[in-house]
């Protein structure tokens, strides 16, 4: 258990954090979601103890142990991977280096010899006997195979740093557990896993996730940010967002009631205050108006994009044919003769190698040219194309304005941002310069590009990177709608899962290529067994 109370934080005249009085209990599992900037990752931190609140406490039981994913990748680099994993314990591993330290003696005195005694006690209670066992099948749920383990921290690259530090937050087991983003760099396998690691954990799990299917899956509760508040909900990131979508309507409808009420008696106070026999009456509700609070009927904080593709024509029958398209990059061959056909109304989720998917995209987006193989598009086809890093784009200092001119038939200020507005960008805010937008803004202006292009044909490579959840959602039902052809990549499971009617993923051995589902491609014991085929011998690889 871990007891959050009057907890209040600013940042200059702004409120992260107001008062805030929360509890969480053991064999619970906590979403914490909000918008972005809502100081959700600020709040974990606050919990762990690594930042102090302005006002307020954070309390737990004597000897609770609290565990928390760490985001600095370089902090063990002289650590062997397998202990790296059991330093997330401090008190064992102290025990386990004293411990060490004194059976390294030739001699021990009297008074050391009673330490090892001491020691071994603490060391069997704390599960000192099973702790590399345990770290062990850890890293191996997680991705991280036996032949890591006995390596440096410093010898493995970013992703498998991550999950080895994930490894380290769960060692042990934990009273509480705080994790931010615990799903990034994890293939599906690995999350999998860790869903089902969850889903027995007997203690407090605190979590800050953008992946909708890992909440759903793992969230007996939703902690919502909003207004410097965070309110409780019983239930799932689907249920939340049910019941939130329902108190956002019943917050309008009470506010437009409210303002209704508000005209009724501003006009009749204004009609009869000068008749003396409705003075008495007028005075009473202007009272009454008074105390009429329209600013506590505000609705929720969340601001939801409109995100709509609509193809100016149809797809003809010819759509795509790819044949023995080659690429090699720094003496590696990324694309080794790819072939494929892409057909009217498919929506293809390309899956498996990050670097091939990105590399097949560039080229099918025209931004880098094959070594060899051809590319054939349909005289029908107009495309446009999401990169999966857009920084390129976003080089200059011209305005929002400006820069969405740039790709816009109609070069009226008064449209353009009446489209801005409608992806977040208000006022003030479709003046700023491009140069210094953030991760999610930028996402939203390369939306609304492709939006203006009216294509038939989306290329999108990892689309909801640094978006919202709201974002992310209005996303999926834009993809799910739009009728023409799509081809995406996606970490999110939600995603591939609602939008994707064929799957294509990339191996070490080559392609797998099925027209079903993803849910279809993940239940299917064939693909399972040649996806076993096509991975023996190699380091498993993302599969998003």
């Amino acid at each position: 258990m871990i007891t959050a109370t009057n907890i209040s934080l600013a940042f200059g005249k702004r409120f992260l954090f107001k008062e805030v009085n929360l509890k969480f209990t053991a064999g619970n599992c906590y979403g914490l979601i909000g918008a972005n900037g809502a100081g959700k990752s600020t709040f974990l931190k606050i919990l762990s103890g690594e930042l102090e609140p302005d006002s307020g406490e954070v309390t737990t039981p004597p000897n609770t142990r609290l565990a928390m994913l760490k985001q600095d990748q370089f902090a063990f680099d002289e650590f062997q991977v397998l202990n790296t994993v059991i330093v997330g314990h401090s008190k064992l591993w102290s025990v386990m280096q004293q411990r060490e330290e004194l059976y390294a003696k030739a001699d021990l005195s009297d008074d050391e010899g009673m330490r090892v005694a001491e020691l071994e006690g603490d060391f069997a209670e704390m599960g000192g006997w099973e702790a590399e066992s345990e770290a062990a099948t850890l890293l191996d749920g997680l991705g991280i195979p036996e032949s890591f383990h006995g390596k440096l921290m410093k010898d493995l690259d970013g992703n498998e740093k991550v999950r080895v530090l994930l490894a380290q937050a769960l060692f042990g087991n934990p009273d509480v557990l705080l994790l931010d983003e615990p799903t990034n760099h994890l293939d599906l396998e690995s999350i999998t896993w860790l869903n089902g690691f969850l889903e027995n954990f007997a203690n407090t799990v605190i979590v800050v996730s953008h992946d909708r299917h890992f909440l759903n899956q793992v969230c007996t509760h939703i902690a919502d940010v909003d207004y410097g508040q965070i309110n409780l909900y019983v239930g799932n990131y689907d249920f939340w967002y049910q019941i939130s979508q329902m108190l956002v309507r019943q917050k309008k409808e009470e506010k437009r009631r409210a303002e209704d009420k508000a005209t009724e008696l501003k006009a009749f106070i204004l009609r009869f205050a000068s008749n003396a026999s409705k003075a008495r009456q007028a005075t009473s509700r202007q009272k009454l108006l008074e105390k009429l609070d329209l600013d506590s009927l505000k609705p929720s904080s969340r601001k939801f994009p409109y995100i709509g593709f609509k193809a100016e024509r149809e797809c003809g029958k010819v759509i795509l044919t790819v044949k023995n398209l080659t690429k090699t990059i720094e003496g590696i061959k990324v694309l080794d003769n790819v072939s494929f056909t892409v057909e009217s109304g498919e929506k293809v989720a390309f899956l498996g190698d990050s670097q091939k998917k990105t590399t097949l995209f560039e080229i099918l987006g025209g931004e880098m040219e094959a070594d060899s193989g051809t590319l054939e598009w349909g005289q029908t086809i107009l495309k446009t194309y999401f990169p999966n890093d857009n920084s390129r784009y976003f080089q200059s200092d011209m305005n929002l304005v400006e820069w969405l001119a740039q790709y816009s038939k109609d070069q009226d200020e008064t449209y353009l941002r009446g489209f801005l507005g409608r992806m977040l960008f208000s006022g003030d805010e479709a003046l700023k310069p491009v140069n210094v937008l953030s991760g999610g803004e930028k996402v939203r202006c390369m939306m609304s590009k492709m939006m203006m292009v009216g294509a038939n044909l989306l290329i999108l490579d990892e689309p909801t990177n640094h978006l919202d959840l709201e974002s992310i959602t209005t996303l999926n039902t834009a993809m799910k709608e739009f009728t023409e052809v799509l081809m995406f990549t996606s970490h999110d499971h939600e995603l591939n899962a609602t939008v994707a009617s064929r799957i294509v993923e990339f191996t070490p051995m080559g392609m797998i290529d099925r027209k079903i589902t993803f849910e279809e491609y993940l239940a299917s014991a064939e693909v399972r067994k040649l996806r076993d085929q096509h991975y023996q011998g190699h380091v498993r690889l993302t599969l998003d």
